[in-house]
C-alpha cells in the first residue's frame, strides 16, 4: 500500500493512495510542493502534473477524500462547504479525480491559510505507525526549513520546477 504525508503550515495529514491513474501520476511525481489557496472549506494547490479526467470523476466528494482538479492542475482537499455547496455537501467547481483517502482528520485544514507552503511526500514508517497520530509540530521556521529541503525549486506560482 502507498501512503503519503501532506504538510501545510502546522498541519500534517497522512493519506492512503487509491488504485487510480491519477494516484500513479502523483506518486511518480513526489515530492510535490506548492502554495496553499483556499475556497470556502477547501484547500488546494497547483502541481506540475496534468492528469486526464477519469471516468469516475465527480463534483461532490466526501470528507476525507483527496481529489485532483484537472481544470486547475491542482490537488484539492475539501473539509466542508465551498461557496457553491448545497446543504451538507463538499462541492468543487468542476469534476475531480479522487485519488487518496485521508487517514487523519481533515478538519485540521481550517488552520491552514492562503500562501502557506505545502508539500506532499512519500510517507515513511512501518504499517503499525499508521495507527498512531502524526508527530505534533511546533509553530515556527522548522516547517519552512522542511519545505525548502524537500522543494528547493518551488516558485511563487505554487509549482515545483
Amino acid at each position: 500500500m502507498r501512503h503519503i504525508l501532506i504538510r501545510a503550515g502546522n498541519v500534517a495529514i497522512r493519506a492512503r493512495l487509491l488504485a487510480t491513474p491519477t494516484a500513479d501520476r502523483i506518486w511518480e511525481s513526489l515530492p510535490i510542493c506548492g502554495s496553499v489557496q483556499t475556497w470556502g472549506k477547501e484547500v488546494y494547490f497547483r502541481t506540475p502534473i496534468s492528469p486526464d479526467l477519469e471516468p469516475d470523476a465527480r463534483v461532490v466528494v466526501s470528507k476525507g477524500e483527496i481529489a485532483f482538479w484537472p481544470d486547475g492542475d491542482a490537488i484539492a482537499i475539501g473539509f466542508g462547504a465551498t461557496p457553491i455547496s448545497k446543504r451538507g455537501e463538499i462541492r468543487f467547481t468542476s469534476k475531480c479525480n479522487v485519488w487518496a483517502v485521508a487517514l487523519d482528520d481533515v478538519d485540521q485544514l481550517q488552520n491552514v491559510y492562503p500562501g502557506e507552503e505545502v508539500s506532499v511526500v512519500e510517507a515513511a514508517g512501518d504499517r503499525d505507525d499508521w495507527d498512531a497520530p502524526p508527530p505534533s509540530r511546533r509553530k515556527g521556521h522548522r516547517s519552512q526549513q522542511m519545505h525548502a529541503a524537500l522543494c528547493p525549486s518551488a516558485d511563487e506560482s505554487g509549482t515545483a520546477g
